[in-house]
């Protein structure tokens, strides 16, 4: 049975060729509901571009997280302490928060698969809230909400285009597959980030 992959807000969605058999919500689990919050993110069931609501649950993180970077690095500078260390540490939690954010989704997301009957189920967009934090993972503290702004287009213009290869990494198995493209499309986006970063601390 042929069923069309839902991969949310995508443009031209791929056709696979597996079959899905939905779970009745009286036979979920404890787990399943678990895994339900995780890969929707309070915003996946929302029926218009689920994956940009995503991306705003992304943002919004960030910007939590930024705000308590401020904090510490205010806390710090007050006692003397260096600044390129701490960027340097908070750029490592960042990244191993991610790790497990990402083993986290793709554990749900192979979950939901099967719950919702659907390869890349729309409702899951714990993959864009990845990849949009991610795309943020090389900026600045200090960093303008022009920054914001360009990263946010920035991830939603290649999780929608998909360019090379990202599309490929959709067919991988499962979570796997549903996470992998989103956090490549965060990498595209974290790399024009840094450039754009760049040139404007330049210029």
């Amino acid at each position: 049975m042929k069923v069309v992959k839902e991969s949310s807000d995508e443009l031209n969605p791929s056709i696979v060729t597996t079959a899905f058999i939905g779970r009745a919500p009286h036979e979920r689990s404890v787990r399943d509901y678990v895994a339900l919050a995780v890969a929707t993110c309070g915003v996946g069931l929302i029926p218009l571009a689920p994956g940009t609501w995503g991306s705003l649950v992304g943002v919004g993180l960030y910007l939590l997280a930024r705000a308590a970077s401020v904090q510490a690095f205010v806390y710090a500078q007050a006692r003397g302490w260096s600044t390129p260390p701490l960027e340097s540490l908070r750029t490592t939690l960042v990244l191993l928060m991610l790790i497990v954010m990402t083993i986290a989704g793709i554990w749900a997301a192979s979950r939901c698969e099967s719950l919702l009957g659907r390869k890349d189920p729309g409702a899951v967009v714990v993959d864009e809230v990845i990849g949009q934090l991610l795309t943020f993972v090389f900026l600045p503290v200090g960093s303008g909400a022009w920054a914001i702004v360009a990263g946010f287009l920035a991830f939603r213009l290649f999780d929608i285009w998909k360019p090379y290869p990202i599309r490929r990494l959709e067919s991988l198995e499962a979570g796997l597959g549903v996470m992998a493209d989103d956090v490549l499309a965060g990498v595209y986006a974290a790399t024009l980030m840094s450039l754009l970063t760049t040139i404007y601390l330049l210029f």
